[in-house]
């Protein structure tokens, strides 16, 4: 494949495009994993592997596409902003599927297969705009990369608060509580929501922003959601936290 900047705004605007589509759909029909699994979406997968599977390309493809867009030969900043968004993905494929509570979970393959073809498009965009990336960084940049490393923080502390809310053994659900769970029912959601954001930030790329409107458009339904069923089910549940933005949804 031959990596030019018409072929990278295609896959700009289909993204878009699908962040347009993806968010009214998951308003109406919750993401069918873990408490919202149910019937009708094809064959399961082991939770694990599906992860695995499914976020490599985010790990593989950006760094492939950085590098065939002549991204070798640039300086240290573009050499960054492509750490930065190793640095979650790694973490997001080889880290966080074996941390998983539950070794009986499963995904639906349809919604992995879903996965892997966004992050190999998404991948594509983002790895080559950063190879064509500016060398100079501005404070609003940097701005972006303290916000990134910031939600990373957060997105990683949330995930730990919930992996051990059971005891092992233990079923059911409980209230998470703690680091951004005091302001909002999301808050892994919040800080992926910052990381992108931060990033977008930090790369200035159309790619980038594609990319922090794709996350918002799948997380914030999600977050909603979420924010319903702990309502819901808890009577009890604070009453001061929102979804996944503190103090405003």
């Amino acid at each position: 494949m031959s990596l030019t900047p018409p072929l990278v705004a295609r896959l700009v605007t289909a993204e878009f495009v699908a962040a347009l589509l993806v968010f009214p759909t998951l308003l109406m029909i919750p993401a069918p994993y873990g408490r919202y699994r149910r019937p009708g979406f094809g064959p399961m997968m082991p939770a694990r592997l599906a992860w695995v599977l499914m976020e490599l390309p985010a790990v593989v493809v950006p760094v492939w596409a950085f590098l065939a867009a002549g991204g070798a030969s640039r300086g240290p900043v573009p050499w960054l902003l492509l750490a930065l968004w190793e640095l979650h993905y790694v973490q997001r494929t080889f880290v966080f599927p074996f941390a998983m509570r539950g070794r009986r979970a499963t995904k639906p393959v349809l919604t992995a297969a879903l996965a892997v073809l966004f992050n190999v498009v998404n991948g594509v965009g983002n790895g080559a705009s950063l190879a064509w990336r500016a060398e100079s960084m501005t404070p609003l940049n940097w701005l972006g990369v303290a916000l990134f490393l910031a939600g990373l923080a957060t997105n990683l502390h949330a995930d730990h608060i919930l992996r051990t809310l059971r005891r092992p053994g233990e079923d059911g659900y409980r209230i998470p509580r703690g680091g951004a769970f005091r302001w909002v029912s999301a808050a892994n959601y919040f800080g992926e929501l910052v990381e992108w954001t931060g990033f977008a930030l930090a790369a200035m790329t159309p790619a980038a922003w594609a990319f922090a409107a794709f996350t918002a458009a799948n997380l914030v339904p999600r977050a909603i959601t979420h924010h319903k069923w702990y309502r819901a089910t808890f009577p009890d549940y604070p009453v001061e936290r929102r979804a996944v933005v503190p103090f405003l949804l």
